[in-house]
């Protein structure tokens, strides 16, 4: 959905006209992004899980296909590193054939098969990549010649190209530089995309420098400053004072009508819809006993979550797989909205004044207004979170390290619900083991589902096991979905993408060889 600001009179609002007759004079090649971040967190693209990360990483890496820019939609992803490729009758072997002369930034060679193969490994090891579970099917990635990289699978998967894409795990490194630099790679990535790592100045910015090499052609922005600014109140005015060209907005009507408001404003509202869900640790108390669970599911209005959000942006979170996703089902038990329930069965369980639990949560302004709203919802049946905020990035290590029973986290991953389910509610995925991934719930009870739709071959048998599994950790409550949440951000009108933004896997816009300044 694409929102074009009204155009208004006067040169007086915020001294903007003034500046443009000024920055008109010279052709602009430096593009400025506002992010809600205090710093930025892993480049490497294997371990960027959070929104601040993912945003940046697809302007610098390739996967051996990619989404159409602008689209999330699986049908229409086409070549990127690979220019063609073949599957084998039964689904399990794919062999991709790479296009010739692709360089790496830095003067770190060409892209050949054994850095894809590097990569792919890399991505299916739990110590090296946050994304390990996603691979878990892959038996083999072998080298045939420089050019070609067979794919041998040990059992069927929903959608291969799916894990080889640019997204995630899909991304291709340099296994040159990956072994050269060792740690520090997080920090000063290298990857074969339209712009380059060039400096990060903590709490500041990000500085990316166009790769003129790049195989599609020579960007046309020349540099790009992602600046992280964590306060709303501070970006949204040198949005508004042209110091930014694109503004990470806040999914709220109200910012939204305000933001349109400004004169040669585009808001880009897109998909995909982050679910949020706030994921219960099953096995502390008091949530080991599913009365408190349920207590809490009760005590959710979903509807108020939505009012408070904007419908423009936010609808109901239905399940525990966000919807439009192949394999989401509604027909699940989710409790319904009922205080004196949630009163009830607190008693029941032994709390019939409440209780209070300590939480860590992002400073994130979206994530952490969101949750305040439950703090409130929650308060009112007796149960007190004791918010303990810290910077993003420390949020994710911390609640990896399951030191919070209530995790509160929104999400998009690529819309099948395998991924969802797999890193979310599989006893594989379980925080702080072997194999974790992102299941704070520590859950298992759905895993044969889970497995047994991963290789189904019949479609309609496929979708059954998933709506099964989705079932079983509902009635668990292993978690309670709030709402799903479309991303938004502003653009400067003389900021052209190069193509119409309806949805984007990195959530955020890409930027890339034909993003420009009109």
């Amino acid at each position: 959905m694409r929102l074009r600001a009204a155009r208004l009179a006067g040169a007086a609002v915020l001294g903007i006209a003034a500046f443009g007759a000024t920055a008109s004079a010279q052709p602009r090649t430096t593009l400025t992004v506002g992010m809600a971040a205090q710093d930025v967190g892993r480049l490497d693209p294997h371990f960027a899980v959070s929104t601040i990360d993912r945003v940046a990483v697809a302007w610098m890496f390739n996967g051996l296909v990619r989404f159409k820019p602008g689209s999330i939609n699986p049908a229409e992803i086409e070549p990127d590193l690979a220019e063609r490729w073949e599957a084998s009758a039964d689904g399990r072997t794919w062999t991709f054939f790479l296009r010739r002369g692709v360089q790496f930034h830095g003067g770190f060679g060409e892209v050949t098969a054994e850095d894809v193969a590097f990569s792919l490994r890399k991505a299916a090891q739990p110590s090296t990549s946050a994304f390990s579970g996603d691979f878990r099917a892959f038996e083999a990635v072998e080298v045939v010649d420089p050019y070609t990289v067979r794919i041998r699978l040990r059992e069927n998967v929903p959608s291969l190209l799916g894990l080889v894409t640019n997204y995630a795990g899909g991304y291709i490194v340099s296994k040159r530089a990956v072994e050269q630099k060792g740690d520090a790679f997080v920090r000063a990535p290298v990857g074969s995309g339209p712009f380059a790592f060039a400096s990060v100045t903590p709490n500041q910015s990000l500085e990316l420098a166009a790769h003129e090499g790049y195989f599609r052609g020579a960007p046309q922005i020349k540099r790009i400053s992602y600046r992280f600014i964590p306060s709303d109140a501070s970006r949204d005015l040198a949005f508004q004072n042209r110091e930014l060209d694109i503004n990470y907005g806040r999914a709220q009507t109200a910012w939204i009508e305000r933001t349109q408001r400004l004169p040669n404003v585009i808001v880009d509202v897109f998909e995909p819809a982050e679910l949020a869900i706030l994921n219960i640790n099953t096995r502390q108390p008091p949530f080991d006993d599913i009365r408190v669970r349920r207590a809490i599911a009760h005590a959710i209005d979903r509807s108020e979550l939505v009012r408070w959000r904007g419908e423009a942006v936010a609808r109901e979170g239905q399940s525990l797989v966000p919807r439009g996703y192949l394999g989401f089902t509604a027909d699940v038990p989710l409790p319904g909205f009922d205080q004196a329930r949630a009163r009830a069965l607190l008693a029941e369980a032994g709390h019939p004044n409440g209780f209070t639990v300590r939480v860590i949560h992002t400073q994130l302004p979206e994530m952490l207004s969101a949750m305040q709203v439950v703090q409130q919802q929650l308060r009112r049946v007796g149960i007190t979170l004791d918010l303990q905020v810290v910077e993003h990035a420390t949020f994710h290590q911390q609640i990896r390290q399951d030191l919070s029973p209530l995790v509160y986290y929104a999400a998009a991953r690529f819309p099948v619900a395998d991924i969802y389910l797999t890193q979310f509610y599989h006893g594989r995925s379980i925080v702080k083991t072997p194999t974790a991934v992102t299941n704070f719930s520590h859950c298992s009870m759905a895993d044969a589902e889970i497995d047994a739709a991963r290789i189904e071959t019949d479609p309609q048998k496929q979708l059954a096991l998933w709506a099964a599994a989705q079932r079983k950790l509902v009635e668990a409550v292993c978690g309670v979905p709030l709402f799903e949440t479309m991303l938004v951000f502003a653009r400067h009108e003389s900021v052209d993408y190069g193509y119409e933004l309806k949805g984007s896997m990195s959530l955020g816009p890409l930027i890339t060889e034909a993003t420009r300044f009109r």
